[in-house]
């Protein structure tokens, strides 16, 4: 199969929603609230369309879903699942850690991923069975062997208030076995920075499939390792990820048990 038809139409159409978002950073922004604390603004909404339409304008037969709710799903064999920002609250406090995220799947495998930085101009990509990429150059993982050495990153869901399933217990526990824990906002970029070896660890839970499809793909083909938090496949369905590179997976599942899973 080519994927390279997925990849540029991916490419073009994020590229195309970045330059927007990019453009209108300093921008007033309507902001909405979908919980207490998950904010939607007009420009995740502008995202969304710029990267809808592209898309079928090249492929109208495929699905698609989006995080802000625009999709199209009339049962084709291939699905694009898009975030259209990754990293919203960022973006609405001006905050340089965001990126869109878009992937294809094909009866439930993850053909092609992108995930697009504007900010640092970076443009992570992944095709099945073909390795990553950063600005076309190969990517791979890191090669930190122990979990004291490394250095992790995370998030907590938006129901962090409510519930006691809040990630909050696994922070506290990998916090004093790892080197240091980052925590940029953004799930997408988190394992992108795994896959590029910026980061050596990524866990968070209850998270969507436009979270994590086209990173978990990136991973993988970067040569590290994605699972749940119970050691099982991951696939986009999936509301935990573990993302590693590998060599301290075993290592950061031993720590998530310890934990509320």
């Amino acid at each position: 199969m080519d994927l390279d038809k997925y990849l540029k139409a991916a490419e073009r159409a994020a590229k195309k929603a970045g330059l927007m978002l990019i453009q209108n950073i300093r921008s007033n922004r309507e902001i909405s609230f979908k919980g207490e604390v998950n904010l939607v603004t007009n420009f995740d909404k502008q995202s969304q369309e710029i990267i809808h339409d592209s898309l079928l304008s090249v492929f109208p037969d495929h699905d698609i879903i989006s995080e802000e709710g625009l999709k199209k799903e009339e049962g084709s064999d291939f699905k694009w699942i898009v975030d259209p920002i990754d990293g919203t609250t960022n973006y609405v406090h001006g905050f340089p850690v965001f990126c869109i995220s878009i992937a294809v799947e094909r009866e439930g495998e993850t053909l092609v991923g992108i995930v697009l930085d504007p900010v640092r101009d970076e443009l992570f990509t992944a095709k099945r069975g073909e390795g990553a990429c950063l600005n076309k150059k190969k990517i791979h993982v890191s090669d930190i062997d122990e979990l004291d050495k490394s250095l992790l990153t995370t998030g907590f869901p938006y129901d962090i208030r409510e519930s006691e399933l809040n990630n909050l217990d696994h922070f506290s526990n990998f916090a004093v076995r790892c080197q240091a824990i980052r925590r940029c906002g953004s799930a997408a970029l988190d394992l992108c920075y795994v896959a590029c070896g910026r980061a050596d660890g990524f866990w968070e839970m209850k998270l969507s499939p436009w979270d994590t499809a086209a990173g978990a793909l990136i991973v993988k083909e970067a040569g590290g390792c994605v699972t749940d938090f119970h050691n099982q496949r991951f696939h986009s369905g999936k509301k935990q990820v573990l993302a590693s590179n590998g060599k301290i997976h075993k290592q950061m599942l031993e720590v998530l048990k310890l934990g509320k899973i």
